[in-house]
């Protein structure tokens, strides 16, 4: 027997406010830790914070590449300022 459309309209309105409880949850877990980080201390553009975010759920997914194709952010290797002639003092 087919639902009416009614009956299928009222499910998707719950199961889209279960998706929104669950998007806060999972938002307000995300932020908690990153702020336990320091990343609210840090002035960053929000593009930026997205890339590097994708770049930690690509590792943690194992994947190899970066999600949506970004590039994630450059940072020279260590000892790159010391190749370049710069030294490194104590």
């Amino acid at each position: 027997m087919k639902k009416p459309t009614a009956k299928i309209r009222e499910e998707i309105a719950r199961l889209q406010e279960q998706l929104k409880q669950a998007e806060t949850r999972d938002a307000e877990r995300i932020g908690r830790i990153a702020l336990r980080a320091g990343i609210g201390e840090i002035e960053i553009d929000e593009g930026d914070l997205l890339s590097a975010f994708e770049e930690v759920a690509s590792r943690f997914r194992g994947e190899t590449k970066p999600a949506h194709g970004r590039k994630p952010p450059t940072t020279p290797p260590n000892g790159a300022g010391e190749a370049a002639g710069q030294s490194a003092e104590a």
